[in-house]
């Protein structure tokens, strides 16, 4: 559905436009001031913005499109049962997600082709940084897809889908490091719950795969709360089919 429908190649060039755009202020700021940062590390600090804005456009009509339509009480008459449904939804949404990513990955070689030698390869291309980036967009992303999937199974408009899968991911996303930086929650409950916070904290996941600490934490949290979330979105399908 998604490679033959218009909108996925609409949302794949703006994405592209997008984060071309984003890696280019990233190329300025390095070149304008010294920074311990690697571009790449600079890169996907900014992960929330493709997440929050392209898994709801990505997500939004996989079930609510179907439910207002009425071909989801079709699909159940079929062999096909209620998770093999959600299943093939999620993972068609979760490989175009990771499709997007990897057409960055040739960013730093086509700015050290334009550039020559000027710019080495090592200050472009961090191996470590590069591998534990995308890393950690394949991992989470399997919870930030799920969380779409779910947003959409929720309704049959799929304006609304996208907006609550937009508001789900903005919490998921920001509420940890909003937690630990914003002055007006510096209180005690915060500093007794600082080990919690920093567990679901993603930058703090995306700064130790960038540094090629490889945690076990991050995976259990993102692999059980996307288990979680497809189990429920399962239940809701087969109670609206």
């Amino acid at each position: 559905m998604l490679l033959i429908a218009p909108a996925s190649y609409v949302a794949a060039v703006l994405y592209m436009l997008l984060m071309t755009f984003v890696y280019y202020i990233y190329l300025n700021t390095a070149a304008s001031e010294p920074s311990d940062s690697t571009v790449a590390e600079m890169f996907f600090q900014t992960f929330w913005i493709p997440v929050c804005f392209m898994i709801p456009l990505l997500t939004m009509k996989s079930i609510a499109e179907e439910r207002r339509l009425g071909t989801l009480e079709t699909l159940m008459t079929t062999p096909a049962t209620a998770l093999h449904i959600v299943l093939s939804k999620f993972l068609s949404c979760y490989f175009f997600y990771i499709f997007l990513w990897t057409m960055t990955i040739p960013f730093p070689f086509i700015v050290h082709y334009y550039v020559g030698e000027s710019v080495p390869l090592n200050l472009l291309f961090n191996p470590a940084s590069m591998i534990g980036g995308y890393s950690f967009i394949a991992i989470s992303g399997l919870l930030y897809i799920a969380v779409g999937i779910f947003a959409s199974s929720m309704t049959r408009n799929q304006l609304v889908a996208g907006m609550l899968s937009f508001c789900i991911l903005f919490v998921v996303i920001l509420a940890g490091a909003l937690m630990v930086k914003l002055p007006m929650l510096d209180s005690n409950w915060i500093q007794q719950s600082y080990d919690l916070v920093n567990y679901v904290n993603s930058f703090e996941h995306l700064a130790d795969f960038s540094r090629g600490v490889l945690d076990s934490r991050p995976l259990f949290l993102y692999g059980s709360l996307t288990m979680l979330l497809l189990g429920i979105t399962t239940l809701i399908v087969e109670s609206k089919a």
